[in-house]
């Protein structure tokens, strides 16, 4: 079965400051979707509404009309930046640690794409660079076999060439019914192989478009229109 997230009339607020208000969203499956939006538009925090880990927020998020907040983190990988694991467990480890907390688990994906990336298991998470640490997040969140992908700022580290080669291959990662977004700065990197995007402006959906509708409409590439929504605003004031 297709995934569709839905995600309706959502409002958050953090320390009495409006963060999203009145968002609503309907995603289908077999999709990677770009969510882009300025530092701090509430991408992150959209992120984590949906992945379960922020919490307090009014309004209605299912998957597959599953709205229990614990069956729907069941349905999602989100991009863990371990923040909470020792920094002297290694590689291995933290493998191990996955394999016993999540069911769906695949090793053998999980070595695919370690082997792909070249990450050495025997490393400690401390002697990890920035870069490095980011290659083996994503290695942990698409090893899971789930309905639904959050892949939050999963590249700012890594050197342009590794990013390249990691975007062209994320399509053979990602099951096929499965529904992935990203939310990244690279938006000309990760244009190619976006089917939709979703922008978040003014603390709520300001567009959600096809990719082909997009290049076809407006004769514009992914990141020029993008660009062309900030720039029509700072136009009219």
């Amino acid at each position: 079965m297709t995934t569709t997230l839905k995600v309706e009339q959502l409002n958050y607020r953090r320390n009495l400051k409006k963060i999203l208000a009145n968002v609503s969203l309907t995603l289908s499956g077999n999709k990677i979707v770009g969510l882009l939006g300025e530092n701090g538009a509430g991408k992150t925090t959209l992120m984590r509404l949906i992945a379960g880990v922020a919490k307090n927020a009014s309004g209605t998020i299912s998957i597959n009309d599953e709205t229990d907040p614990a069956t729907r983190k069941s349905l999602i990988s989100y991009s863990n930046p371990l923040g909470g694991m020792a920094s002297n467990k290694r590689i291995s480890e933290i493998k191990a640690f996955y394999q016993q907390v999540y069911p769906d688990f695949d090793e053998q994906k999980y070595d695919q794409m370690i082997s792909f990336l070249k990450l050495d298991e025997t490393q400690r998470l401390s002697a990890l660079s920035k870069g490095t640490r980011e290659k083996f997040v994503i290695s942990l969140t698409l090893a899971r076999q789930t309905s639904v992908y959050l892949l939050d700022e999963p590249f700012s580290g890594i050197d342009s060439m590794s990013r390249k080669k990691i975007i062209n291959s994320i399509i053979q990662w990602k099951p096929v019914d499965s529904l992935m977004i990203i939310s990244d700065h690279y938006v000309s990197e990760i244009a190619p192989i976006l089917d939709e995007i979703v922008v978040i402006k003014d603390n709520t959906v300001a567009v959600h478009k096809a990719a082909d509708a997009i290049r076809e409409e407006s004769g514009q590439s992914i990141e020029d229109y993008y660009e062309s929504l900030y720039g029509e605003a700072d136009s009219n004031d």
